[in-house]
């Protein structure tokens, strides 16, 4: 699945493929740790 990762205020946030939000994260690192541990 299609993750994109948007810098809003000092924050990021992560939203699906169709554009639904998903989480947001402190930074971008962790947002991707978020997201492999959500494919697996």
């Amino acid at each position: 699945m299609d993750y994109s990762i948007i810098w809003v205020r000092g924050h990021v946030e992560v939203y699906d493929w169709a554009g639904r939000f998903c989480f947001s994260a402190d930074n971008e690192r962790e947002a991707r740790e978020e997201i492999a541990q959500a494919i697996l």
